[in-house]
């Protein structure tokens, strides 16, 4: 076993794990940070995405161990400091850009990804960008309005579907 520490949600932390150990597990298990979901342990799904250091990462696919001394964001990081949803999460929960919810903790980590680097996407850059995340649900069509509008931009012109 290793001692790790980073940083997570702004809050120092450290734990033990093993070598193999996924961050994924690390912030499941080991953390009790439960809205990084586990969908494929592939890569496919991007049910797992967090922040590390800034970038999204499918933690699935990211050891413990790499995460030592970094900066991570999970899901449970994105309110507001008052508790309040953020712009991301509240345009998804505006624009019904949820169903099971299953996927929406690594889509809103994605898309606060692509709005950090790109502030006013279109649909198909947003469409490409969202292309390692899986929703079974919603079709898309509403994650990427809530995505457009989180970004301020106006979507009264696209139906609801």
């Amino acid at each position: 076993m290793t001692t790790v520490t980073m940083t997570v949600n702004g809050r120092e932390v450290s734990g033990e794990a093993e070598p193999r150990m996924l961050l994924a597990h690390f912030l499941r298990e080991g953390q009790r940070l439960t809205g990084t979901h586990l969908g494929c342990d592939t890569s496919q799904c991007g049910a797992c995405v967090v922040h590390v250091d800034g970038r999204a990462v499918k933690s699935c696919t990211m050891l413990a161990v790499e995460a030592e001394g970094a900066e991570v964001r999970t899901i449970e990081g994105m309110a507001n400091q008052d508790g309040s949803l953020s712009v991301i999460q509240q345009a998804f929960q505006d624009h019904h850009g949820l169903q099971c919810g299953f996927c929406t903790a690594g889509m809103v980590m994605s898309a606060a990804a692509l709005l950090a680097d790109n502030p006013k996407p279109d649909e198909r850059e947003i469409r490409e960008y969202l292309e390692g995340n899986i929703c079974r649900c919603t079709g898309y069509h509403n994650i990427v309005k809530a995505i457009m509008a989180a970004s301020g931009q106006d979507v009264s012109a696209m139906a609801a579907e």
